[in-house]
């Protein structure tokens, strides 16, 4: 069984930038990704919020520059999916056996940088229309809808982002929101008021989607008023938040309700020589600048337990 001395499971901002302090440490480090390496702002066409980028930058050549900094330290990375993470003592010691679809390996020290995946609204339609109207991410699908009518579910900085971009392929972007007030930044906000194509349904949620093969209407319900409304279009994108992919961590760390991982200030879990870090993690921002500055507290706080253990 091979060993290493850190693995930090998941390949996004975060888990890249453990990556590249776990390299410039020197510590032998593994990186181990499930899907593909940038995570979940791949999922976003730009990011204009990154310091340094002025204008904005592309997400995945943002995630490229990530990469090829870990690669030009030899830091190992692979495609594997983690299924379990199992303490076991070792002499006077607590090695971790991290399970995958690769095998097991064996590690002195893990971060976690798992991410989060799009959350659901749970509504009746939802998963049957997904693939046939219903996404959760315009950057993928926009190109589907170019001349169409859709509904944008959310509120927050990245449904406003979304909703701007698919205004360059449907006819109409209507957003809906449960409250009066964005939580996204207002400058997006601004942006998508002064946008002809993008309309507003406010106080307002989802109650269904509609349609036999594909979404042919939603059908809203006023959170005031209680009055339901029923809007026809072709499309429906989903931005209510994130559901953080620790369900693997369960059994041996300490998670929130929400399922997000708890984490002291030095990014250390309910586990010794665990650190986590990224949006699985319970924190109050989730954003990309933040999740590399975990990252690199994360890195640091693994490499001082390395060092310690001798």
């Amino acid at each position: 069984m091979q060993q290493y001395d850190l693995i930090i499971i998941g390949a996004g901002p975060a888990g890249l930038t453990a990556g590249l302090y776990a390299g410039r440490f020197q510590i032998n480090t593994l990186i181990m990704e499930k899907i593909s390496f940038g995570g979940q702002i791949t999922l976003s066409s730009t990011i204009e919020n990154y310091p340094g980028f002025p204008g904005g930058i592309s997400t995945h050549e943002l995630m490229d520059k990530f990469k090829a900094q870990v690669d030009e330290l030899g830091v190992k990375t692979q495609d594997s999916e983690v299924t379990e993470i199992i303490p076991e003592k070792q002499g006077a010691g607590i090695f971790y056996r991290v399970r995958s679809t690769q095998g097991d390996y064996l590690c002195k020290a893990l971060i976690i940088a798992s991410g989060a995946q799009a959350r659901r609204l749970g509504v009746d339609g939802e998963e049957r229309l997904i693939g046939r109207g219903v996404s959760y991410c315009g950057t993928c699908d926009g190109p589907l809808f170019r001349n169409k009518e859709v509904v944008l579910i959310g509120g927050g900085d990245r449904a406003v982002e979304e909703a701007i971009f698919l205004s360059g392929y449907a006819n109409k972007v209507i957003v809906v929101h449960r409250r009066q007030e964005f939580r996204a930044s207002k400058i997006l906000v601004e942006r998508a008021k002064n946008n002809p194509r993008i309309s507003f349904v406010l106080d307002s949620v989802v109650r269904k989607i509609c349609g036999e093969n594909r979404v042919e209407s939603v059908i809203l319900s006023n959170v005031k008023s209680h009055r339901e409304t029923t809007v026809e279009c072709q499309g429906v994108f989903v931005f209510v938040g994130i559901a953080p992919n620790t369900d693997f961590l369960k059994k041996v760390l300490q998670i929130n309700e929400a399922g997000f991982i708890i984490t002291k200030p030095d990014q250390e879990t309910s586990l010794s020589g665990v650190f986590a870090c990224g949006d699985c993690i319970e924190k109050s921002l989730y954003q990309v600048v933040n999740a590399c500055g975990e990252a690199a507290v994360a890195a640091n706080s693994a490499h001082k337990y390395l060092f310690n253990l001798g």
